[in-house]
């Protein structure tokens, strides 16, 4: 007999919820971790870290308040780390309790260390003091997450030239900074260090940002962040980074020489494989260290599950841990839904950006005809009230059944605000029923029905011109 049915590696959000789930089903669970991670890299060094951060940037400089008070107003003149991690590491700590609290009631036991394959079964685990203990269980769940990737031709120092992890460890605000890549985790964190004054420079090989977003959306974006001072280098690749006594100075194959106090790398995520002994289990990860699932979980060894970051896209949270409910309800012969097809994506820069469902590229790409619907934030008093002027919403709709296709929010609340669009969609409900309803007022969210009318407008409009 197995020391456990389903054991777990990792405990970030897939991990933890693949746990959870699999406890909840009267299982004996164990799950594996490091001393000083649990809630793994999403709540240690990722996700939670950087949106905790964002709050303090947005409280500390004042810049949502602005509108109202002036562009000179701020909470604090002289922000300093200190200031960013005191907020940081209280929502950590909190959150590092209620995941332990929820293990703990689970009767999930905790194997303190790091896990490795001995066989397909059997696990080792090592703990800090290389003390090695060795369980056996009948479902394994590989929950490893991801790290920063590192290029080789980059000498990393923790301090001048870091990767997103390195954010946490800085001793100082720079005053200058340049991020390399333009994907999320980059203008997520050009936005925060631009809010608080520092010089940013963006260097994107490709010739835009963020290109799986709405265009308008996008073009807001990089408005606004240009406002903070912030220069996009766009079809740009880094030659050579050179450590100096003040910084580093960045070197672009175009010959282009950016000095800054800071250089961060965002060169996209590796999956924290290497040190599983894959190979014992009769697997194999590919270069970027991801393993391949199939639909439901589980790898080419069939007792063997992987979830979250460690399999590759989407890679959110938000998904990982639907993945590690699913691949526990499989793992234990319970009937279960597939994931559904419609997820939202949030993306924390400043402001914020969501969207659900195709972009307008998508929907032309494909010869879907659809109408626009748009709302802005300066037409809603709750918009005038809170000081964003400069926020919208807009509705993608079917010209021929009046169905949403996809939203798209830019500014205060998007990541909130999205969900009312996607419940609407999942249903599969028409504008109608948001031209129809009746929204607290003065609310952000009745932009739903702004826009819907103006989208009904428009198809009337359009309706008349056909008769």
């Amino acid at each position: 007999m197995s020391d456990f049915d389903v054991l777990v590696l990792g405990s970030g959000p897939g991990g933890q919820k693949a746990a959870i789930a699999a406890a909840k089903l009267e299982r004996r669970v164990a799950i594996v971790e490091r001393r000083n991670m649990i809630g793994g890299v999403c709540i240690n060094t990722g996700t939670i870290p950087s949106k905790t951060m964002r709050e303090a940037v947005l409280y500390l400089t004042g810049l949502s308040q602005r509108e109202m008070y002036g562009r000179n107003y701020r909470v604090k003149d002289e922000i300093t780390v200190a200031d960013l991690t005191a907020r940081t590491q209280h929502v950590v700590g909190r959150e590092v309790e209620v995941i332990s609290n929820q293990l703990s009631r689970n009767h999930i036991t905790v194997l303190t260390g790091l896990g490795h394959f001995v066989d397909p079964h059997t696990i080792a685990v090592i703990d800090d003091q290389g003390r090695e203990t060795k369980v056996t269980a009948d479902k394994i769940i590989i929950a490893t997450g991801t790290r920063p990737a590192r290029p080789d031709t980059v000498e990393f120092d923790g301090n001048t030239i870091i990767d997103s992890d390195g954010i946490l460890q800085l001793d100082r605000v720079p005053d200058s900074m340049v991020v390399v890549g333009a994907g999320v985790i980059g203008i997520e964190y050009a936005s925060m260090f631009a809010a608080l004054g520092t010089k940013v420079t963006v260097v994107e090989r490709r010739d835009r940002m963020l290109e799986f977003c709405d265009l308008e959306v996008i073009e807001a974006l990089k408005y606004h962040l240009r406002d903070l001072a912030v220069t996009f280098r766009f079809g740009e690749s880094v030659a050579a980074v050179e450590r100096r006594e003040r910084g580093a100075l960045t070197i672009l194959e175009s010959g282009k020489k950016i000095p800054a106090a800071t250089v961060m790398y965002s060169a996209g995520r590796q999956g924290m494989t290497e040190n599983l002994a894959l190979e014992e289990a009769g697997l194999a990860a590919d270069p970027r260290g991801r393993i391949t699932v199939d639909a439901y979980y589980r790898t080419t060894v069939p007792h063997i599950y992987a979830v979250g970051d460690v399999i590759g896209f989407p890679a959110l949270a938000a998904t990982s841990m639907e993945q590690g409910r699913l691949a526990a309800y499989h793992a234990c012969d319970e009937p279960v839904n597939a994931m559904n097809l419609l997820q939202p994506i949030g993306i924390y820069t400043i402001p914020e950006i969501s969207f659900v469902g195709r972009t307008e590229d998508e929907l032309t790409d494909a010869l879907i005809p659809f109408e626009v619907g748009i709302s802005r934030y300066r037409e809603l008093a709750r918009g005038q009230i809170i000081g964003d002027t400069y926020g919208m919403l807009k509705l993608l709709v079917s010209a021929e059944d009046r169905s949403l296709l996809g939203v798209h929010v830019f500014g205060t609340g998007a990541t909130e605000l999205i969900h009312i669009g996607q419940a609407v969609m999942g249903c599969g409900g028409t504008i109608d029923y948001l031209v129809d309803a009746v929204f607290n007022y003065p609310t952000l969210a009745e932009s739903y029905k702004v826009a819907a009318l103006d989208a009904m407008n428009k198809l009337r409009r359009v309706a008349r011109f056909a008769d």
